[in-house]
């Protein structure tokens, strides 16, 4: 570690979250004084980040011990990678507790969740008036450990209120929008969030917009660019030693507006209208068999996933883009992914 400078462990800088979180890492005015590993499995894209003036470190989720090593050689650590392998989290958890044990350091541990830990089985036959709040822990404390995420998120919470780490959670909703800045024009990252740009390819292969259901429920949206402010933000509060909450009472929703799913499909049929793919612009249900063939039978795109960044906005998080933002979004999105195919990496 350079001297002075705060040791810093990024996971999952080649993907969509975590390329966007390093690009805000190198942005800010403050980058000389991080000492930033980052920790990816292409040797390509690693000697691509060395000219960013971070240290790559080639590993995968599965390497427990390596993943362990340099999590205990961080002050803090960003998880942007899979939200639910429970081992790389473990791992990770194992490896902060040995830095705290060795050093009395209490590291930080900033985990990427979702607000899918929130949905419902509403299959899009109908919303839900049930909106969670990230300033309320108990009722985000009611949630099912079945649910998505709950696993990890609960080992995390586990370790954070045995006092080795302090644990800070960033559930983006609905994420969209292509990713920009000097790592995605590296080809280092992934451009396309998931959500939308599967409805996209599921609708461009179909030939019409689809929906679960009858699009009925509920979801916030993001847009990517202000989802790595809400990392940034956690981050420089936590760092500064302000007393923001961790652990159980860590949870920062990211979420600026809300849409049904029937209009997300409203929107994809427009575009496809507007580049002469289809005739008509409304969306119809997907069957049984297509949600096999795109979703591997899971509807959890019908589901509902209502809540409000109340905690979020409290440590100093202003997004401004809106769900008229997100609608904008997609003609540009599905433009990109005809044009250059070779960047859906999904």
């Amino acid at each position: 570690m350079s001297q002075g400078k705060i040791p810093i462990l990024l996971i999952g800088a080649s993907g969509y979250i975590g390329g966007s979180v390093l690009t805000r890492f190198l942005q800010s005015p403050d980058f000389p004084k991080y000492d930033i590993t980052v920790y990816l499995r292409s040797e390509e894209k690693a000697q691509k980040l060395q000219q960013f003036g971070v240290r790559p470190l080639l590993g995968d989720l599965q390497d427990a011990d390596k993943l362990a090593s340099a999590a205990s050689q961080a002050h803090v650590v960003v998880n942007c990678a899979d939200a639910d392998d429970f081992g790389a989290a473990c791992a990770i958890i194992d490896g902060l507790r040995k830095r705290h044990e060795e050093t009395e350091d209490v590291p930080i541990l900033i985990h990427t969740s979702g607000t899918g830990v929130l949905a419902d089985n509403a299959a899009g036959m109908h919303p839900t008036s049930t909106i969670y709040s990230d300033m309320d822990p108990e009722q985000i404390g009611s949630l099912s450990p079945s649910q998505p995420h709950r696993e990890v998120d609960l080992a995390v919470i586990d370790a954070d209120a045995k006092g080795y780490l302090q644990a800070y959670f960033v559930l983006p909703s609905t994420i969209y929008g292509l990713a920009s800045g000097p790592l995605a024009d590296a080809g280092i990252m992934n451009i396309h969030s998931q959500q939308i740009p599967t409805l996209i390819k599921s609708s461009l292969d179909r030939g019409a917009a689809g929906m679960v259901g009858e699009g009925k429920n509920i979801w916030p949206s993001v847009h990517i660019d202000e989802v790595a402010d809400l990392f940034f933000v956690v981050f420089e509060n936590a760092i500064a030693g302000k007393k923001i909450g961790h652990g159980n009472e860590g949870f920062y929703f990211g979420e600026n507006g809300e849409h049904t799913l029937y209009e997300v499909g409203r929107g994809i049929g427009a575009a496809l209208v507007e580049l002469g793919k289809i005739k008509n612009p409304e969306p119809t249900t997907f069957t049984k068999e297509e949600i096999d063939k795109y979703f591997g039978g899971n509807l959890f795109m019908g589901s509902n996933s209502r809540c409000r960044g109340e905690r979020s906005r409290a440590i100093g998080w202003k997004p401004v883009k809106l769900t008229k933002d997100m609608l904008a979004s997609i003609k540009p999105e599905m433009e990109s992914m005809i044009n250059h195919p070779e960047t859906v990496k999904f």
